[in-house]
């Protein structure tokens, strides 16, 4: 994440697991792609924000992408830029765990890196590891 060793808060622990869950559910949430979920819950001691991104996802799984994205907007927006990119940088990695990004997943985290003013530096973490 961030060079700091600031604690994450729960606004954060909820909006990296929204952003991942957010991302999953665009072709439909997988086993392996839930089990990538719980090991970030499980890592960050999210349990809660996992269970609160789901809600907010099954609140209405169609409108669930500009949903979370007006809400991670305000709250990671907000964020220093390093941390910006470290949460699309999670994901994507997270992707890279499965095996795949489908571009609809690609294209969510393109306009979420536009709306956070990273998108260059986006492109070049994904160039360097690939």
């Amino acid at each position: 994440m961030s060079t700091t060793n600031t604690p994450i808060t729960s606004e954060q622990k909820k909006a990296i697991l929204l952003l991942k869950s957010v991302i999953f559910h665009y072709h439909g949430l997988d086993n392996e792609e839930k089990e990538i979920l719980n090991k970030t819950a499980q890592e960050f001691d999210a349990w809660e924000e996992l269970k609160w991104a789901n809600e907010f996802i099954a609140v209405d799984y169609y409108t669930a992408f500009e949903r979370a994205r007006e809400h991670l907007n305000e709250i990671v927006g907000k964020l220093e830029k390093d941390t910006r990119l470290s949460y699309l940088s999670m994901v994507w990695e997270a992707n890279n765990v499965k095996g795949y990004v489908t571009e609809m997943e690609a294209t969510a985290m393109l306009k979420l890196a536009k709306d956070w003013h990273v998108q260059k530096e986006l492109m070049m973490l994904v160039r360097k590891k690939s």
